[in-house]
């Protein structure tokens, strides 16, 4: 490994990398291309026709949640900061609870296919599923992003790329894998590639976190003490300086940098019941007691993972060490394919690094059809068609938008190579949390709110985050931003959480008080709070 840390980084065989990745992508495509052969109506392309059981749709979740972020971003974090990388697992993991105490059930009884559905049901329809679809677009890109830039740096690794023409076609390869899977099996083909991804990844994870223990005889505090050592004896003296078993390694512990920790911290662990696809995983299961048993198995799955992560994030530390990790392609995010191969060689390399690249593969497909989704039935379905759009038409204009999204999130990722995938998606849960928790929760919970205050805390939260994180050092003026040779920022935080989901929340507020002179339908309000709790009608749950 030591030839590592002279930038030479050509890691294990290039053609062995290459048969295994080719032989997982043939495996999925076959069962994407088997669901292709079910899937006849708008509901079978959306939501797999509401037809997954909760241990299934469970695995689903997990595989949708556990992004390239979780596995690649997190153990590289923790590998380089310790502590303070270890947010990102227990923000990611304390965020299911908002989400099954205050949305799975309820959403699940409101829909049919989007989070607009539920948004706009006792709204005005038209300017509701505008905002709401928007948003959507806004937050599956941002993801999207991340999973590209995570194909790029673990690709180039395992393909020794050292130049970033050659990781610019990697993404664009993912890209185009992306809408080849959506584009023939719809959700179905998609939950079906995730829950095969779930376990590949939690089970991948599982076997690297004992290998890791057994490496160290199971003593946790040798772990710790030796990856501490290898930071310590770091050429770079920023990371000779962290102490990585404390907090302030990343973000310091006083001024700013703790206002930066807790705005992340926020946009975490609120997120989650803001991304739009994970929402729209409720709907593919026929009841509301079968969301709640999806959330539960979610739960179990990735609650395992992220305790894997600490270990793996150590390991990684320990027995790879921070210099290498920061020299090698993809930098942070190339921790865990690393980590992989001082554990088990080539090949056990070749099959982590395949996981990885399938979870690139399934995450970006799910997110995906639920931007394509949104903009079919919310935007060209319900406001320039009026609610007269056929089905076949609707999954017609959703097929041509994921070509667009695709091509779109190429070009996004392409920019975004180099950055700690983690942080890129922390950016996707604060456009979530801003732009569609506030309003999701005043939808459901709260009689008076209306159309006005939904159109203020969506935009209001929507446009507030972007322009923060634009002008943030995430963007410019930082060694570590996207555009590094340039300075346009002027807000601190690298993160906007801390601002822009307050914001949101009061913007609602205000926006009800002033529409108050425009109530809304009093019996739509009682149908849908009815409904929301007994899942009553929920049957007859279409667009207006």
């Amino acid at each position: 490994m030591n030839v590592l840390a002279q930038g030479h980084t050509d890691v294990g065989n290039p053609l062995l990398n290459i048969v295994i990745f080719v032989a997982f992508v043939v495996v999925t495509m076959g069962l994407v291309i088997k669901a292709s052969r079910t899937t006849k109506k708008a509901s079978d392309f959306y939501t797999g026709g509401g037809q997954f059981s909760g241990p299934q749709n469970g695995f689903a979740i997990a595989g949708d949640y556990l992004s390239a972020a979780s596995f690649l971003g997190i153990a590289g974090a923790i590998a380089v900061y310790g502590y303070d990388g270890f947010l990102y697992s227990i923000g990611f993991l304390v965020a299911w609870l908002v989400a099954l105490l205050l949305v799975a059930e309820l959403l699940r009884n409101t829909g049919r296919f989007t989070m607009a559905d539920v948004l706009s049901f006792r709204l005005k329809q038209r300017p509701v599923r505008m905002a709401a679809a928007l948003s959507t677009l806004a937050v599956s890109l941002f993801y999207l992003l991340a999973q590209m830039a995570g194909a790029g740096g673990l690709v180039a690794l395992l393909l020794d790329i050292q130049d970033k023409a050659g990781q610019a076609i990697v993404v664009a390869v993912v890209g185009v894998l992306m809408i080849v899977y959506v584009l023939v099996g719809g959700m179905k083909g998609t939950t079906y590639v995730q829950m095969v991804k779930a376990v590949l990844l939690v089970a991948g994870a599982g076997v690297m976190f004992v290998l890791v223990l057994l490496a160290v005889r199971g003593n946790f505090s040798q772990l710790l003490a030796d990856a501490q050592a290898m930071a310590s004896n770091s050429a770079d003296e920023a990371v000779a300086g962290r102490d990585i078993l404390a907090p302030g390694a990343k973000y310091g512990i006083s001024g700013m940098t703790r206002i930066d920790f807790i705005s992340l911290g926020i946009a975490l662990v609120l997120g989650t019941a803001g991304l739009p696809h994970v929402l729209m995983r409720f709907y593919t299961v026929p009841t509301a007691k079968e969301a709640r048993r999806s959330v539960t198995w979610a739960i179990a799955l990735i609650g395992a993972f992220y305790l894997f992560t600490l270990v793996l994030g150590y390991g990684a530390a320990k027995m790879v060490g921070p210099d290498v990790i920061l020299n090698a392609p993809g930098k942070e995010n190339a921790a865990a394919p690393l980590l992989a191969y001082e554990l088990g060689g080539t090949i056990f390399l070749a099959v982590i690094s395949a996981v990885a690249f399938a979870t690139i593969l399934a995450v970006v497909a799910g997110l995906a059809i639920t931007a394509s989704a949104s903009f079919a039935h919310d935007i060209y379905a319900s406001v320039l068609k009026h609610g007269k759009a056929t089905e076949d038409e609707q999954v017609r204009v959703s097929r041509i938008t994921v070509v667009v999204i695709g091509l779109v999130s190429i070009v996004l990722g392409i920019l975004a190579m180099g950055q700690n995938i983690a942080f890129l998606v922390a950016l996707a849960f604060a456009v979530a949390a801003s732009a569609n928790l506030p309003t999701l929760l005043y939808s459901l919970f709260w009689k008076k709110f209306n159309t006005t205050g939904a159109l203020f805390s969506i935009y209001g939260g929507l446009i507030s985050c972007l322009l923060l994180i634009v002008f943030s050092p995430a963007v410019s003026g930082s060694p570590s931003a996207m555009f590094p040779d340039v300075d346009f920022s002027f807000f601190p935080l690298s993160n906007p959480g801390i601002v822009s989901i307050p914001l949101a929340f009061a913007l609602g507020v205000v926006g009800t008080y002033l529409g108050r002179n425009k109530p809304e339908d009093p019996f739509k309000q009682a149908e849908m709070e009815v409904r929301s709790l007994t899942g009553v009608g929920v049957e007859k749950a279409v667009s207006h």
